[in-house]
């Protein structure tokens, strides 16, 4: 019998959508309605707040030793998830913020926050890591779309990046979107890579040699900010792989409501689940081309390095 807790955090196997953010929602669907969305400096301010406690809440999760987020499961759900990770299913699980018990309002705006799991055998944390690094080889982890990738600026553990994000169904969406990522070395078999988004604007004619990012102000709302939270950590004969997403876009028209709402909770447990499955296959795939590398020159596996 499982409990109401459970029925929200399923666990996920199988593979339907292609990696995509969860923007997708509103740009394949609220797209119908071009009218611009003005992002609001009370949508920011709110934002930042959610931000600001889900952060501290993170801390506050270190501290307690719940690195991932099926730590904080009750004993016998944890061990029951963790065995099912070890099986190659995926975790995955809609997030809230609360402040005192209560959610945060966002005014004309919408908050899309997910967390997933997977687990990578006989990875390990550096193998994972140089595969996270690469940052100008995501276009071919994740096609088509991530059409661009690009590592802007890097200092120690701190790096500035650029991706250009596509997706067409109802309407074509091209984003222009740069970030700060910084990361952090908790103990021997922990990292935390934090990705905040500073900057995201629509592409104009994309494609055309006159492509270029939109200035007149006729922003769709489509994905306004973008804050995504790695959690590696090496143990039991692999790699655990987490990702917690949260992504400000426009709200949902009221028209359209009934049509995209129950779209928000589908479609965003398929993206997590295919960003996580992508990832993994980038992992093992780097993996076994080292051993056949290291293995053709008849000498031992070297530390793969993507750079």
């Amino acid at each position: 019998m499982h409990s109401k807790s459970q029925t929200h955090r399923r666990l996920l196997t199988g593979r339907s959508w292609k990696y995509v953010f969860l923007f997708w929602i509103v740009s394949g669907l609220a797209g119908i309605t071009t009218h611009a969305a003005e992002l609001k400096p009370e949508t920011v301010a709110a934002f930042e707040h959610y931000i600001a406690i889900t952060e501290t809440r993170m801390d506050d999760d270190i501290r307690r030793d719940q690195f991932l987020v099926i730590d904080r499961l009750p004993d016998l759900q944890r061990k029951e998830a963790y065995e099912q990770l070890q099986m190659g299913q995926i975790y995955i699980e809609e997030s809230h913020t609360l402040e005192g018990n209560h959610p945060i309002h966002i005014p004309n705006g919408l908050v899309h926050h997910w967390t997933g799991v997977i687990f990578i055998p006989n990875a390990t944390l550096s193998e994972t890591l140089a595969v996270m690094n690469d940052y100008e080889n995501e276009p071919n982890i994740y096609k088509p779309e991530i059409r661009k990738a690009k590592l802007i600026e890097q200092n120690g553990k701190k790096s500035r990046i650029y991706l250009q994000f596509y997706s067409k169904s109802i309407v074509t969406v091209v984003l222009n979107a740069y970030f700060d990522i910084v990361e952090t070395q908790i103990g021997s078999a922990r990292v935390q890579s934090t990705s905040r988004s500073t900057r995201i604007v629509e592409v104009v004619n994309p494609g055309a040699p006159d492509e270029h990012e939109r200035t007149d102000g006729n922003d769709h709302g489509y994905m306004w900010r973008l804050c995504s939270y790695w959690r590696i950590e090496e143990k039991d004969g692999g790699v655990y792989l987490e990702n917690e997403s949260i992504t400000l876009t426009r709200t949902v028209p009221a028209l359209l409501g009934w049509l995209i709402n129950p779209l928000t909770k589908s479609i965003p447990r398929d993206v997590l689940h295919d960003m996580l499955t992508d990832t993994q296959k980038a992992v093992i795939k780097a993996k076994t081309t080292l051993k056949e590398h290291s293995l053709s020159r008849g000498g031992p596996a070297l530390r793969h390095s993507f750079r």
